[in-house]
């Protein structure tokens, strides 16, 4: 079993930049692909960004080239670099992750492909 843990939400200034971290624990597990979603008031969750344990990415389209996706597979960490944040960028921020790195290639897209999940952080873009 795994756990995710998210931090880094708050509430910012639309134009600003915030950074989100998760960090996955537990024992005798493996990981592989690691990434982030996000749901906002009335919509569904939808893909952020996620990365493969080897460095291949895949973005939102409404987030290219805003955000940023990084992780250290040494510690198990993954983080999320926000800039020009703006008010549609408002939701709970979810951390994901799976044992095998299918879900960026195959569609990353559909929530019900990941493993794991981490309890969601808040982030509030205020203008």
């Amino acid at each position: 079993q795994v756990q995710l843990v998210e931090l880094g939400g708050g509430l910012v200034q639309a134009g600003r930049s915030l950074t989100l971290s998760c960090v996955a624990s537990g024992s005798n597990f493996r990981i592989n692909a690691m990434g982030w979603f996000r749901q906002g008031p009335g919509k569904q969750r939808e893909l952020v960004a996620a990365m493969t344990s080897g460095g291949k990415t895949v973005y939102g389209n409404s987030v290219l080239g805003r955000f940023t996706i990084s992780r250290d597979n040494s510690k198990n960490l993954v983080y999320l670099q926000m800039n020009s944040l703006k008010s549609g960028d408002t939701a709970v921020y979810y951390c994901a992750a799976d044992p095998t790195n299918g879900p960026v290639y195959s569609g990353s897209t559909d929530i019900t492909i990941w493993t794991y999940w981490g309890q969601g952080t808040q982030v509030t873009v205020s203008s």
